[in-house]
C-alpha cells in the first residue's frame, strides 16, 4: 500500500471520527469471538483506538463456554432450561470466578498491553447491576439467575472522567446481597440504555441477521424495531439471536440511537462498522 492510500483511508474515516467524537458505545464481546489470541488482540485494538479518537467505549463480556469447561473439570453438571443455565450455589461460585476473574482480567490486561487504560468490574461493584431473581419462560426455577432491575451508572461516570475503559462482567447483586448470573446480552442492553449510548454493538460469530440461515448473501443490513416481532415469528430470528435482538429493542426503547449485530471474528470488525460508509452486519434502529 502506498503512503497516499493510507492517507486516503484516514480521510475517509475522518467524518465518522468527527461524528462519533464524545459518544458512548457499548460493546458486548461474546465468548464465541474469543477463538484465539489474534482475534482478541484485533478486537481490543479497535476498542483502544476508539478511546484514543475521543469515543467512550464500554465493554460487557460473556463467558459461557469457559464456565462450562470449568464446571465439567470440577464435576459439576450443567443443566439448561429453556436455553438458560440453571445456576445452583456451586455453579454461581464458578460463574463468578470465571466471569469476574479469569475472563475479565484477561481483557483488562490485554487492553493495557495495547496502550489503553482499563478497569475490570462486575455488576456488583458500585451496585452497577442490581438484579432480581429470574425464572424461565416456562416458569421453572433457575437458581441464581437474575434479571436486571436497575443500572447504577455512577461508577462508570467516574471511570469515564478519568479516561478508563470499563470492562464489565455480567454479575448482578440482588436486594439480599446475593450474586446473580445475568445474561450478558441483557446486561449490555440495560447498560447501553442507562447510559443513553449512541451505539450498542454485539460481536458474534455470524455475519448478522440473514433472511436465509447461513447464507451471508441474504444479510439484512438494516431492520426497524417494529419489524422484529414478525421476523421472530417467521423464524428468521431464532435461537441465540433472540436475546441479542431483545437487548437491542430494550436499548432502542431506552434512547440508544443505533444497535448493531456484527461478525466479531472478522478482523477489525468494529472499525469497519463504525468508521466506514458501508459498515458490516445488521443494524436495528427505531
Amino acid at each position: 500500500m502506498q503512503p497516499v492510500d493510507k492517507a486516503n483511508i484516514l480521510i475517509e474515516a475522518f467524518p465518522y471520527i468527527r461524528q462519533w467524537y464524545g459518544t458512548t458505545v457499548v460493546v458486548k464481546y461474546g465468548g464465541s469471538t474469543r477463538s484465539g489470541a489474534e482475534e482478541l488482540k484485533n478486537t481490543l485494538q479497535d476498542i483502544v483506538l476508539m478511546k484514543f479518537v475521543g469515543m467512550r467505549p464500554v465493554v460487557v463480556h460473556g463467558g459461557g463456554k469457559d464456565i462450562t469447561r470449568l464446571t465439567e473439570k470440577l464435576g459439576i453438571k450443567s443443566t439448561f432450561v429453556d436455553g438458560l443455565r440453571v445456576t445452583d450455589l456451586s455453579t454461581i461460585e464458578v460463574v463468578e470466578m470465571v466471569l469476574g476473574g479469569k475472563i475479565n482480567k484477561e481483557l483488562v490486561s490485554t487492553i493495557q498491553q495495547l496502550g489503553g487504560q482499563a478497569v475490570g468490574l462486575s455488576g456488583k461493584d458500585g451496585a452497577l447491576l442490581q438484579a432480581t431473581k429470574a425464572k424461565s419462560k416456562s416458569g421453572k426455577d433457575l437458581g441464581y439467575v437474575g434479571k436486571v432491575s436497575k443500572v447504577n451508572t455512577a461508577v462508570l461516570d467516574i471511570l469515564d472522567k478519568e479516561q478508563f475503559i470499563p470492562v464489565i462482567a455480567p454479575l448482578g447483586m440482588g436486594p439480599d446481597g446475593k450474586t446473580y448470573n445475568v445474561n450478558a446480552d441483557e446486561a449490555a442492553g440495560a447498560i447501553a440504555g442507562a447510559l443513553k449510548a449512541e451505539k450498542l454493538v454485539f460481536l458474534t460469530d455470524v455475519p448478522g441477521i440473514c433472511k436465509k440461515k447461513e447464507d451471508p448473501k441474504s444479510l439484512m443490513s438494516s431492520i426497524k424495531a417494529k419489524d422484529v416481532p414478525k421476523l421472530v415469528k417467521s423464524g428468521v430470528i431464532s435461537g441465540g439471536m433472540i436475546p441479542k435482538v431483545e437487548a437491542c429493542l430494550h436499548a432502542v426503547k431506552s434512547g440508544v440511537h443505533k444497535t448493531h449485530i456484527i461478525n466479531g471474528t472478522l478482523p477489525h470488525a468494529l472499525l469497519l462498522e463504525i468508521f466506514t460508509p458501508q459498515g458490516v452486519g445488521t443494524e436495528i434502529v427505531p
